[in-house]
């Protein structure tokens, strides 16, 4: 914070008599944050992975696992992010201000970097996801044709074999009737 923002909040550090009850609560509002980080960094788990709590994650892409995505957790609880709780009465010096205000910049340029990271992450996931997805359509489409018949043309071709089975049984019969014919004739 500049000085005159600095000064727009209350937490000039010139001259301070006493305590500041702005700074006091600004302390207690900055401590209370830190506490919402901690409880934000340990509920963000899925399926018993927290990556923001350090955990690693393995994403598969085949069956046999020699396609994967592995993503590596960081700790983002306030400790993680170099911030710590400011005793009672911190806020009243300027110094740890200035100090909690740059451990507060080095923090969020480390989520930013780690978004950047995770945002890659999970555009490659989406991006493998859609594949499968439509892999599955087109597998499931080539399923249905080879299975899902023409009842029709299926009953059409049933009743010409039938014609033929009977037409050779025919033949059959016709073919041996002759010989038992020639037969007859040389007694």
């Amino acid at each position: 914070l500049s000085g005159a923002d600095q000064s727009a909040f209350g937490l000039a550090a010139t001259a301070v008599t006493g305590t500041s009850t702005t700074r006091a609560t600004l302390q207690g509002n900055y401590n209370a944050l830190l506490s919402q980080i901690d409880q934000l960094a340990g509920d963000a788990s899925y399926n018993g992975v927290n990556l923001l709590a350090g955990n690693n994650l393995q994403v598969l892409f085949n069956e046999n696992g020699t396609s994967s995505l592995n993503i590596a957790g960081v700790n983002f609880n306030s400790a993680g992010l170099g911030l710590s709780t400011i005793a009672a009465g911190g806020f009243q010096s300027g110094a740890t201000i200035t100090a909690t205000e740059a451990a507060i910049n080095s923090a969020i340029g480390n989520v930013r970097a780690q978004t950047e990271t995770f945002g890659t992450n999970s555009s490659t996931i989406q991006t493998r996801q859609d594949f499968e997805k439509n892999m599955i359509n087109t597998l499931q489409t080539g399923a249905s044709n080879l299975v899902l018949a023409d009842q029709n043309q299926e009953s059409a071709n049933l009743l010409t074999l039938q014609t033929r089975q009977q037409l050779e049984v025919s033949a059959l019969s016709i073919a041996n009737q002759a010989n038992q014919s020639v037969l007859k004739l040389f007694p």
